[in-house]
């Protein structure tokens, strides 16, 4: 590529933002990015070969979430990924690692496990192993964020006695939430140690990305325990109960409904439960009740409740390896079911999946 259409390229990056943002460290963010873009061109091969002769693969920013997740689970480590638009849409989904959900912009509505988030330019969501999860609201215009993919046993090799760096990510319990709401001045953080990991090359690149990556971990964790102190008695819901002021707009007036519905169903979610069950039990019709579930959620029933049982089943098959204890406790009633619905959703039997995780 010749310097002229990188000049060209990096131009039209620097009108876009005159034109479009006005937000001066996201800019200062895209100028290092081109400007590592730039360096990286003079860089013949993505790896670099350390003095012991073993290949290590540079951090590269992802754009796609499913690769990310992809190479975290083959590095061990994390990964990262700029998403400017919206993939596939995705149902509730879980995985097996770790995930940071930074907005830039074109979010509005999340779903982790029964708890219901509004999304805001500058709003981070941290989100366990195994927590059910889906973007219910989104501009399908743009829908631009940073997604990071951390490996679990990683966390617990950066941990010391002292300092548990996954805190965020396993206390859920009130008053702890998953959002955290940056400031101007967090954000321009955050977006400095993303461009510090991803920008890292030559000698000792990835100890440059492991310390920027504790550093923004020690960052997180330290936002997340402040966040609990200052914000008083919550309802078990999170920062995304249905009832704040913040739901009053229309799109979100089944909420506080649904809210109750999610609520029983995974109070229940190791009994039987069937959408006639659900309509009874809240004295709705099945017809209405399905409606405004989908309306809030963007999912069905059914799918939410067979997500939250395989995240249930994953968690035990991580536990003890044991296929029939998971299927158990998962609320499955039929085993034919439940190993058809976990190999659609995993990609491999409960069996196969069990033997990964105790290897």
């Amino acid at each position: 590529m010749s310097e002229i259409s990188i000049l060209e390229k990096i131009l039209n990056v620097f009108s876009y933002f005159c034109i479009n943002i006005a937000n001066f460290e996201l800019f200062i963010y895209y100028v290092y990015k081109w400007y590592g873009y730039v360096r990286r061109i003079k860089v013949e091969a993505q790896v670099c070969t350390t003095n012991h002769g073993k290949e290590t693969a540079l951090m590269e920013e992802l754009t796609s979430c499913k690769t990310a997740i992809e190479n975290c689970k083959t590095s061990g480590t994390f990964a990262i990924a700029h998403l400017y638009k919206e993939e596939k849409a995705m149902d509730m989904h879980i995985h097996d690692c770790y995930e940071i959900y930074y907005s830039i912009c074109g979010g509005k509505q999340f779903l982790i496990d029964n708890c219901f988030y509004t999304i805001a330019p500058g709003d981070l969501f941290i989100i366990n192993q195994y927590e059910s999860h889906k973007l219910t609201q989104i501009d399908n215009s743009v829908h631009e964020r940073i997604v990071l993919s951390v490996a679990p046993d990683f966390m617990k090799l950066l941990s010391t006695e002292d300092t548990d760096l996954a805190f965020c990510f396993t206390h859920r319990t009130p008053p702890y939430s998953h959002k955290l709401s940056l400031n101007k001045e967090q954000q321009k953080r955050f977006l400095y140690y993303i461009n510090k990991i991803t920008s890292a090359e030559g000698f000792a690149h990835d100890i440059t990305e492991y310390a920027a990556f504790m550093e923004l971990m020690v960052m997180f964790n330290t936002l997340f325990m402040r966040s609990a102190e200052h914000s008083g008695p919550e309802t078990g819901e999170g920062e995304g109960a249905a009832n704040s002021s913040e739901y009053k707009d229309n799109s979100y007036r089944y909420n506080h409904q649904v809210d109750d519905i999610l609520a029983y169903i995974n109070q229940n979610i190791s009994q039987p439960i069937t959408v006639e069950q659900l309509a009874g039990q809240f004295y709705l019709s099945e017809s209405y009740i399905c409606r405004i579930f989908k309306s809030a959620t963007g999912t069905t029933i059914n799918k939410y409740i067979t997500a939250r049982r395989i995240s249930i089943a994953k968690a035990v098959l991580n536990e003890n390896g044991n296929v029939m204890d998971a299927f158990e406790r998962s609320g499955f009633t039929d085993y034919s079911n439940f190993f058809k619905a976990f190999t659609k959703a995993v990609g491999v039997s409960p069996k196969k999946y069990a033997s990964l995780s105790v290897s």
